[in-house]
């Protein structure tokens, strides 16, 4: 089948090299070798065992690893993973706190759909535990989807999004993180058009391509150079038999994957060649900050052709959601009809996938909103990974977005202050 010889080819190379790191580690640590005073051997071994633990965490989904947190009374509360929708491409999750009354802040965190998995957002989920309860939407990778279940392009990630927010009420406060950003907005102007009292209470927007158009990065400018017929050719292939979704189109992750170490590859290169020295002189851990980053960065997960190629298409060639263009199930959605959902954006400055201005201008599509519920914040010096999981999300994003969802909820200016204060 068109395309299948190269999915799997690119899987048995990923194989191919996980086995000769644990080959290589294998035979350095022979235990007749413990007398050698050959430096090569310490440096084979490092170097099979970054090489092993690199490859094979391509292909395994991580594990959310909160287990629990400290509640206002000073005791450790555990943390559930629970489904609350569940749906073929994705599903809907809750991190249910035990022995904790419902929070008066609800939130629904958009994770990406854009080769990694939902797992990414961990330290932003367990930075908002404390104070919120807390859902995801957890993507599933298409390879481990069967094709009988049918295609799954930006409007029905749309229509998805809007299913989740009917689930979780009126009352919940939406936090979209990078690609979702324009299409969390198109779910919520289509629910103020078809079920305006699903609609959101807040929309927290972070780092999106809205308008790709209005700064220029290396995503945009690739998205400009090349031609639909040309992505197609070079980046779509069929699952392998090896995975339930064999015969299904997908833009596979392990090349995403070349395509975000290609963009930096200086930066991994060393990272990596510090690993191995470091794990030569026995410096390294299994939980260190080199293999807490890149055990994530590494897990990559495929994404439908429809969705990848409708993606590139109609977010970032023609601009519908830009242009308020954007069409769902037939019916054109207007960002204008939002005119009751406190709307707030969040750039970095130093961005380098969405660049600044191209998700504040979520704002100026939202003519039917007052000035008093939008909001934009620039975080100087922060980086794309940054204003959501980094030190700039820590220390400045998060306490200015649990401030908004409080002022959307409507709760009093002094007890703004007290929450902000007690973070």
């Amino acid at each position: 089948m068109k395309y299948m010889f190269t999915y799997d080819l690119m899987e048995s190379t990923r194989n191919t090299y996980e086995w000769m790191g644990a080959s290589a580690r294998a035979f350095a640590s022979y235990p007749a070798f413990a007398m050698s005073m050959n430096p090569m051997l310490p440096l084979m071994a490092a170097w099979g065992d970054v090489t092993e633990r690199s490859f094979s965490r391509m292909i395994a989904k991580p594990d959310w690893g909160i287990r629990s947190i400290v509640g206002p009374d000073g005791q450790d509360h555990l943390v559930d993973v629970k489904n609350i929708v569940e749906k073929p491409f994705g599903n809907l999750v809750q991190f249910f706190v035990r022995r904790r009354s419902p929070m008066a802040r609800k939130v629904l965190l958009v994770a990406p759909m854009s080769g990694h998995y939902a797992t990414l957002l961990r330290s932003t989920v367990a930075s908002l535990l404390p104070d919120a309860d807390v859902y995801v939407t957890d993507w599933h990778n298409a390879r481990d989807i069967p094709v009988s279940a049918g295609k799954f392009d930006v409007e029905d990630y749309t229509l998805y999004l809007a299913e989740f927010m009917k689930v979780m009420g009126p009352d919940t406060h939406v936090i979209a993180v990078c690609q979702p950003v324009p299409l969390t907005l198109a779910a919520t102007a289509y629910l103020a058009a078809e079920d305006p009292d699903a609609q959101p209470k807040s929309l927290i927007l972070i780092g999106g391509p809205v308008d790709p158009d209005a700064a220029a990065t290396e995503v945009t400018d690739f998205g400009r150079r090349v031609t639909m017929g040309q992505l197609e050719h070079l980046a779509i292939q069929r699952v392998g038999f090896k995975y339930k979704g064999a015969g299904r189109l997908v833009y596979p992750g392990l090349l995403q994957l070349q395509s975000f170490i290609t963009m930096n590859a200086e930066r991994h290169g060393k990272a990596f060649t510090e690993q191995i020295m470091r794990a030569s002189r026995g410096e390294a851990s299994d939980h260190d900050a080199h293999n807490r980053f890149y055990d994530e960065y590494l897990a990559v997960m495929d994404m439908t052709a429809e969705f990848y190629l409708s993606t590139v298409e109609r977010i970032f060639k023609n601009r519908e959601i830009a242009l308020n263009e954007f069409v769902v199930a037939g019916r054109k959605v207007d960002m204008g009809a939002i005119t009751k959902v406190s709307v707030m954006t969040v750039e970095g400055a130093n961005d380098d996938i969405s660049a600044p201005g191209q998700c504040v201008a979520a704002l100026n599509l939202l003519t039917g909103l007052s000035d008093d519920k939008k909001g934009h914040h620039l975080e100087p010096g922060a980086g794309h990974y940054g204003i959501f999981a980094g030190k700039s999300w820590r220390l400045n994003i998060r306490p200015l977005v649990l401030s908004f969802i409080d002022r959307a909820a409507g709760k009093p200016k002094a007890k703004i202050a007290l929450a902000s204060a007690q973070q």
